[in-house]
């Protein structure tokens, strides 16, 4: 396991398990999320506890966790690691792995236990997906629309997004090709299940961005994940593409005449890596805030803020009701069955694999 040289195994379980001394650790230590309503999840979930138990210790927010590969990188070359914990998707967590950026987490050592004893390896179970990568929530990627701009029959399948006739106006697609591809096939005929074969191929990706081509004119490219939210709310766009917890919040807790399309949702992960490199009082600090905020309870307590799945088994009956509005959350996870009727399973291994050089073709592509 490769943790830094400073640092040995057994003070990283001293840190891990809550007994390092304060002296031993940072005073403060910056945390890198998304914003918006996840990352407020977060902070009332995670940050904002954590700040009772050690209120001397300042917690600084970075929100771009959408550029994390490239800025660690950056980091890295420069020899000046500025980020202590650092939120991002499974496919970024495998690919900072790879390449030495992130560090090696020991699941029995650094993370806590269920409850009722199970090991957090066999309570995360197999959404532990890469050494480095710390889970905490399962989400997806789904498309929001304008109840009052679709007329009498709103949209049932993703495909619609495609069809333009019977759904005239803009939409809200992210700006990177992951999830743009694979829906794009699928609405060219390309079956779910190959997918992923098709888009390993130089004739797949074209045929994608050719699907892509025919809506492009009608497309508003987002970044963040408050785009499309703020853009449905404000009726420029007639659906667009987001995380179901953005979705969540526009709907439920603006009270926006938008609903859901969960057709073809596409599930991932989200969690945390640290980067390798820290100095040892700040790696002591980012252990000592992992193991306290990926537990059962902290895990739980996100879903109350936020229709995100937490990715521990044990957390899952502890989910209730949303903490302001009162209503009970489980119907609103994209995990629900009624909602998970016709889901998409994200290919990590592939988008780690062919992240970089589909990306340069889709930015080409983009400035056409």
């Amino acid at each position: 396991m490769k943790l830094t040289t400073t640092l040995l195994a057994s003070s990283a379980l001293s840190v891990a398990a809550g007994l390092a001394h304060a002296q031993d650790m940072a005073n403060s230590m910056t945390l890198v999320s998304w914003g918006g309503a996840y990352q407020n999840s977060q902070v009332k979930a995670y940050a904002d506890p954590y700040k009772e138990m050690h209120p001397d210790v300042e917690i600084v927010w970075d929100e771009s966790s959408n550029e994390a590969v490239a800025k660690l990188r950056a980091m890295n070359e420069a020899g000046n690691i500025t980020w202590d914990v650092v939120d991002v998707v499974a496919s970024d967590a495998i690919r900072l792995c790879d390449e030495g950026l992130a560090m090696e987490i020991d699941p029995e050592e650094h993370l806590a236990a269920a409850p009722d004893g199970t090991s957090a390896e066999d309570d995360f179970g197999d959404l532990l997906v890469s050494d480095c990568f710390i889970p905490q929530i399962v989400y997806s990627t789904t498309f929001g629309y304008r109840t009052d701009m679709v007329g009498d029959t709103p949209p049932t399948s993703v495909c619609d997004v495609f069809d333009t006739e019977a759904f005239p106006g803009k939409r809200s697609l992210e700006k990177r090709p992951i999830n743009n591809m694979e829906w794009a096939l699928i609405c060219d005929g390309v079956a779910k299940e190959e997918v992923y074969d098709v888009l390993a191929t130089e004739e797949g990706q074209q045929q994608a961005l050719d699907k892509l081509a025919t809506i492009k004119d009608d497309v508003i490219w987002w970044s963040a994940g408050a785009d499309t939210p703020q853009l449905l709310a404000d009726g420029e766009v007639v659906m667009g593409s987001t995380y179901n917890g953005r979705l969540f919040s526009v709907i439920e807790e603006q009270d926006q005449p938008v609903a859901m399309l969960w057709d073809a949702q596409v599930f991932d992960l989200d969690g945390w890596i640290i980067p390798e490199g820290l100095p040892e009082d700040r790696l002591a600090r980012a252990l000592d805030f992992i193991y306290f905020a990926t537990d059962t309870q902290r895990l739980a307590d996100q879903a109350k803020y936020i229709s995100y799945g937490p990715a521990r088994l044990s957390s899952a009956p502890m989910v209730g009701q949303h903490a302001d509005l009162g209503i009970d959350m489980a119907p609103h996870m994209p995990t629900d069955p009624e909602n998970a009727k016709n889901t998409f399973l994200y290919n990590y291994e592939f988008w780690a694999d062919y992240r970089d050089d589909i990306d340069a073709k889709f930015q080409a592509w983009l400035a056409q």
